[in-house]
C-alpha cells in the first residue's frame, strides 16, 4: 500500500502525501451495511459547546462492521477491500456461504477471493478468527477482545498489532502494541495478521483545509488563552503561564491519571514503556 507525494503545483501541494489506495478495490459501499452517522458539531442536546475544535467536516455514513465474528465455522469468501470514512484501517466485504454479507476489519496482505473462517478448530491462517487458546505461540495477531463475545476492543487501527506470548491456565499473556504486557481470557477470539493501511503513519495533509473536512476545526494554544479561559493562560508578553496541563487543571507530560485501585492492575504483567 504505497503513499503518493504530489506534485508542487500549488503550496499547500508541496508537502502533500496521500494514500496510494492499491489495495482497495471497491469505490461504493455495501447499501445494505451502511447506516446513518449525525454530526454533533461538540455540541450537546442544548446545543452547548462542549467539546472544542469539533465541527464541519465531509457527512459520513457508518459501515456496520462485524467485530464480533461469531459465524463460527461457516466460511466466507472475500469480495472487495474497501476505504472506510470512519476509521484508519481498510474494511474487507465477507460474504458468506448461507448468502450473508459482512464487514471486517481487513488485514494486512488479504486479498479479493480469498476464504476466511471463523472457529475454534480452524487453521491460524491470515484473516481467520480464533479463540487464545487455539493460536499458536508467538502468532501476530490483532482485533482482540477484552472481553468474551462482546467484539474486539483491541488493535483495530491502521497497521497495529499484537504479539500472543504465553498462555498459563485460563488466562493468555499478550504484548499490545502499546508496548504493555497484559493478561487476556483465553477464551476471547483474536485474528491472525496485521491490521491493513500501515503506511497511514506517513500521511501528511498539507495543508489546513484537509483537517476541516476531517472535521477538525482550529485549536488555540492554551499559551495565547487569557486567565480565565485556561491555566496556561496570561503573563506579560510572550511569558508562557506555567506548566502544561490541561483546561481543568490535569497536569501533562508525565502525571499518572489511572486509578491505583482498579480492578485490571493485577492483569497488567508489564506496563507499557514511556
Amino acid at each position: 500500500m504505497p503513499v503518493r507525494k504530489l506534485k508542487p503545483i500549488t503550496p499547500a501541494q508541496r508537502f502533500t502525501v496521500v494514500n496510494g489506495f492499491d489495495s482497495v478495490t471497491r469505490s461504493k459501499p455495501e447499501k445494505s451495511l451502511l447506516a446513518p452517522k449525525k454530526s454533533s458539531g461538540g455540541r450537546n442536546n442544548s446545543g452547548k459547546m462542549t467539546v472544542k475544535n469539533i465541527g464541519g467536516g465531509h457527512k459520513k455514513r457508518y459501515r456496520i462492521i462485524d467485530f464480533k465474528r461469531e459465524k463460527f465455522n461457516i466460511e466466507a469468501e472475500v469480495l472487495s477491500i474497501e476505504y472506510d470514512p470512519n476509521r484508519t484501517a481498510f474494511i474487507a466485504l465477507l460474504k458468506y456461504t448461507d448468502g450473508e454479507k459482512r464487514y471486517i476489519i481487513a488485514q494486512n496482505g488479504l486479498e479479493v477471493g480469498q476464504k476466511l473462517i471463523s472457529g475454534e478448530n480452524v487453521s491460524p491462517d491470515l484473516g481467520n478468527s480464533l479463540p487464545l487458546s487455539a493460536i499458536p505461540l508467538g502468532t501476530i495477531i490483532s482485533c482482540i477482545e477484552l472481553i468474551p463475545s462482546k467484539g474486539a476492543s483491541i488493535a483495530r487501527s491502521a497497521g497495529t498489532f499484537a504479539q500472543l506470548m504465553a498462555r498459563d491456565g485460563k488466562y493468555a499473556s499478550v504484548k499490545l502494541p502499546s508496548g504493555e504486557t497484559r493478561l487476556i481470557l483465553v477464551n476471547c477470539m483474536a485474528t491472525i495478521g496485521t491490521v491493513s493501511n500501515s503506511d497511514n503513519q506517513l500521511l501528511v495533509h498539507g495543508k489546513a483545509g484537509r483537517s476541516r473536512w476531517l472535521g477538525r476545526r482550529p485549536r488555540t494554544r492554551p499559551v495565547a488563552m487569557n486567565p480565565v479561559d485556561h491555566p496556561m493562560g496570561g503573563g506579560e508578553g510572550r511569558a508562557s503561564g506555567g506548566h502544561p496541563r490541561s483546561k481543568n487543571g490535569i497536569p501533562a507530560k508525565g502525571f499518572k491519571t489511572r486509578s491505583k485501585n482498579k480492578i485490571s492492575n493485577r492483569l497488567i504483567v508489564e506496563r507499557r514503556k514511556k
